[in-house]
C-alpha cells in the first residue's frame, strides 16, 4: 500500500502477520542487523514496518532507514533479505523501502532507548 492509495481510516503502516509460524523467525533474522552507525539492530530501532507472511512462506518486509540519505541505504535491503532467505521454510524475499511515514525516535524499543541512553 502506498501513501497515493491511503483512504482516511487506513494505517500508515500496513500489519505484520504476526500469527504465521514464521513470523517469530524472521524477526529474529531482521535482528541480525544492524544500522552501522548505531548499535542496536534495525527491529529495535524501529525500522522494519510490516512483514508479511502468505500462505507459500514468500516473505514482504516494509522497512525504512533513520534518514532517507543513509549511506548504507542501497545495501541494507540486501542484508535483510540475506538475512530472512536463510530461514529454513522461507520462500521468496521482498524488502521493500518506504519514507512513509517518516522513521522517528519513538518507533524504537524500550531496550533500543535503553541502550542508547535515551531512558
Amino acid at each position: 500500500m502506498t501513501p497515493e492509495n491511503l483512504q482516511e481510516g487506513d494505517p500508515l503502516i500496513a500489519p505484520s502477520t504476526t500469527e504465521h509460524p514464521l513470523y517469530d523467525s524472521v524477526v529474529e533474522a531482521c535482528r541480525t542487523v544492524y544500522d552501522p552507525e548505531i548499535p542496536v539492530n534495525i527491529f529495535d530501532l524501529g525500522l522494519i514496518y510490516t512483514i508479511a507472511i502468505d500462505q507459500a512462506n514468500a516473505v514482504r518486509i516494509v522497512m525504512t532507514l533513520t534518514a532517507p540519505g543513509c549511506p548504507v541505504a542501497g545495501e541494507m535491503p540486501g542484508w535483510v533479505a540475506d538475512a530472512v532467505g536463510a530461514i529454513p521454510g522461507v520462500g521468496q524475499v521482498d524488502v521493500e523501502m518506504t519514507f512513509q511515514p517518516q522513521w522517528g525516535m519513538d518507533m524504537m524499543s524500550e531496550e533500543a532507548r535503553l541502550e542508547l541512553g535515551f531512558i
